[in-house]
């Protein structure tokens, strides 16, 4: 099995975090939002993961990829990397993985969050997961027969065909198979709005009779900007919390600290005189004094004094002391 991952835009929406990351590398609990992904997909599958194609920007550098690689290596897998310079969308990006496109495989475009409890129909020629969401005008949605089966594909309907929402993560039983649709797209120049498009694919595949199935989860989680990325932080906090894992590393140092769960604390993270929780990330070689946090995320080595926080995003390297709540600044700021 291999998982494919679209992941070259970087994130406008999650600015300014994402102007010295890519937004997939964002940490969600201590721990990057693409590397929750495939472990989650991997637990789904709950089979080898043999290879984990990235596709990637150029521009990202040489320590984006390093730590890429880092994730494939923790999986028992191996790490590859490709570049998508152009949007010029899904199918193109796909394609730009060519190369890895062989055998079952899953795509998973690296923005979402999810938890699932289903087992993967290794019979179907395609498994689209969904979720059921409030308002499927939104999104793309999936319509079923009485079979389950899909039998159609709508993007943003205007009247009501089906509540599933498509959430961006697509098994193949045949990774030739999706590569030789793709490519057709690309060869005939068959765009939307100036892209490729995925559907556009699955749909040939679907008229030709391939059996596509869903494959449900229970929850769907964004990291599409600040604020539904610290709701996002908090939801994971509380399923981790749940499962009784440890979320306080052992060389933190808390002195008249109080720790309200779900939280968790990184590596060499120190707490004075400090009300941490619920729902808190800080992330490794952070400091954090005379302050008050709360449903916020703070990645690492910065360093609070003074602060009352709630619904706040603080990135890498920052300093922050000041009397604002609902904050956001990225790496290397100072705001005091």
């Amino acid at each position: 099995m291999k998982i494919i991952v679209p992941m070259a835009g970087r994130g406008s929406r999650l600015r300014p975090h994402t102007l010295t990351i890519p937004k997939p590398l964002i940490p969600i609990a201590g721990k990057p939002i693409v590397h929750r992904l495939v472990e989650d997909i991997a637990g789904v599958l709950n089979q080898k993961i043999d290879e984990i194609a990235f596709i990637i920007h150029k521009d990202f550098g040489k320590q984006v990829e390093t730590d890429l690689m880092a994730i494939a290596e923790k999986l028992g897998s191996k790490g590859t990397i490709y570049y998508q310079n152009e949007a010029l969308g899904t199918a193109h990006a796909i394609m730009c993985a060519k190369e890895s496109m062989s055998g079952p495989l899953v795509v998973a475009y690296a923005d979402t969050l999810f938890r699932a409890d289903f087992t993967l129909d290794v019979t179907a020629d395609s498994v689209i997961w969904v979720k059921q969401v409030e308002d499927p005008s939104a999104f793309g949605v999936v319509q079923l027969d009485s079979n389950n089966q899909i039998v159609d594909f709508v993007e943003k309907p205007t009247a009501f065909v089906s509540d599933l929402a498509i959430i961006g993560i697509y098994y193949f039983k045949s990774g030739e198979t999706l590569r030789e649709e793709l490519q057709f797209l690309l060869d005939n120049n068959i765009m939307k709005g100036g892209e490729y498009q995925l559907t556009d694919a699955l749909e040939n595949m679907k008229q030709k009779g391939l059996k596509f199935v869903p494959g449900k989860v229970d929850e769907w989680m964004d990291c599409g900007n600040k604020n539904v990325t610290v709701e996002t932080n908090s939801r994971m906090l509380g399923f981790l919390h749940a499962e009784r894992q440890n979320l306080v590393h052992s060389s933190a140092v808390l002195v008249n600290t109080t720790i309200i769960p779900p939280v968790y604390i990184g590596e060499n993270v120190t707490l004075n005189n400090t009300t941490i929780g619920p729902n808190v990330s800080i992330g490794k070689n952070c400091s954090v004094e005379n302050s008050t946090i709360q449903n916020s995320l703070i990645q690492t080595h910065s360093k609070i004094k003074n602060a009352k926080l709630s619904n706040a995003m603080i990135g890498n390297y920052a300093s922050f002391d000041g009397d604002f709540t609902s904050i956001s600044i990225g790496d290397y700021s100072v705001l005091d």
